[in-house]
């Protein structure tokens, strides 16, 4: 690991009383800016549950949510346990929960609970929809919140299949939104001495996230066309097949297509009066699209690549996960370091996207086992 630093949330205790991805990658994350993160670990966590190494609950996933972590092993069903549970909320500055309201109340710990013990405690529940809603306590997974957030009828009317994203993108984003949400709870905080409860629904998390720009004829009153964004919602709007690879070739503009059929040898494509204008009609991206699609084998990657910043023609390459590693920008960038783990011998550790020039933000702790930091945690209490 590189030299250990603070961190910007140095000071700061999290207790992290959740389960599963949503909020044990928010606590994480806070983690990694530097916050004292303390995971109150239940006799079963599913993150643990799945394939291992060598150690039991040493699972790929749980390494990847739980650094920057001291583990400590409470069973909230016990009488002592959650009395030492509350006792450690009460140092806490925030706690991140994702438990049902009926369970948190009880257990003891609903916002009430523990706010007269901590008023300055920043309490963020997360949970799939809103409390004040009928479907208030409703259990929600990664793919049903895909489904109640408009994401499957965006898919579905893109390719014609009710896809699910391939990847748990519900969960990810609300524990961005969580992370966000804490500190500016926080800044309220420190200005006057007030916590409070921050309520985070998923469902309304990806409905505002998805709408951003698939509202789109429906941001006007009455409606001035319908919802979806035409171009991201094209059906030839996917990565293309050069002549050697894959590569993202996203012309945006008709001078942006005209080089790029130029360049793949269709003069015939130039002059399409589809984009002889200032603008692309949004019903031809379709077609326009599946050109593109069709002209890509033309060139290789790399020539495309030329071709593309000669005329400011939006590229990108396709990073293979399996050769991620090998990825100069990934390497360079220390995006996956390989680390030593005490329980795991060498792993590859995701590397911290934000650079803070004044408080660098660090791995400090490699993911606990499960309860392994409890005699040192609990012997602070003392």
């Amino acid at each position: 690991m590189k030299d250990i630093t603070a961190g910007p949330l140095d000071g700061v205790r999290v207790i992290d009383l959740s389960t599963v991805v949503m909020g044990p990658y928010a606590a994480q994350i806070l983690g990694d800016l530097g916050a004292d993160v303390i995971k109150i670990e239940s006799p079963v966590d599913t993150v643990r549950n799945g394939r291992y190494r060598t150690t039991p609950g040493m699972t790929p996933l749980s390494l990847n949510v739980n650094r920057n972590k001291r583990s400590v092993a409470l069973n909230l069903k016990d009488e002592n346990d959650r009395e030492t549970t509350l006792k450690l909320i009460d140092t806490a500055d925030v706690l991140i929960t994702n438990m049902r309201p009926g369970a948190l109340s009880r257990l003891g710990l609903n916002y009430a609970d523990v706010a007269g013990r901590n008023p300055g405690l920043v309490y963020a529940h997360a949970q799939g929809f809103r409390g004040d809603s009928d479907r208030a306590g409703v259990a929600a997974y990664d793919e049903t919140i895909q489904g109640a957030s408009g994401l499957v009828d965006i898919a579905n009317r893109a390719i014609g299949r009710p896809v699910y994203l391939p990847t748990i993108i519900g969960d990810k984003v609300s524990s961005l939104t969580i992370a966000y949400s804490v500190l500016a709870a926080l800044v309220h905080r420190n200005n006057t001495g007030e916590g409070q409860r921050v309520e985070i629904p998923m469902a309304d998390t990806m409905i505002a996230f998805n709408l951003v720009e698939h509202l789109a004829g429906h941001a006007f009153v009455p409606e001035e066309g319908p919802t979806g964004f035409n171009l991201s919602m094209a059906k030839g709007h996917h990565a293309v097949h050069t002549k050697d690879g894959l590569a993202c070739v996203v012309p945006y503009n008709p001078q942006n297509f005209r080089d790029f059929f130029a360049a793949a040898g269709r003069p015939d494509l130039v002059d399409d009066p589809r984009v002889a204008g200032e603008r692309i009609d949004p019903g031809d991206s379709d077609d326009l699209m599946g050109l593109v699609d069709e002209c890509a084998p033309a060139l290789s990657t790399e020539d495309w690549a030329e071709v593309c910043a000669k005329h400011s023609i939006p590229f990108g390459p396709v990073l293979e996960l399996d050769k991620a590693h090998e990825d100069p920008y990934v390497r360079d960038g220390h995006l996956l370091d390989v680390v030593r783990h005490p329980s795991e011998g060498e792993i590859r550790s995701i590397g911290i996207p934000v650079r803070f020039s004044a408080t660098p933000a660090t791995v400090r702790r490699l993911a606990p086992l499960p309860g392994q930091d409890t005699a040192e945690v609990l012997k602070e209490l003392a």
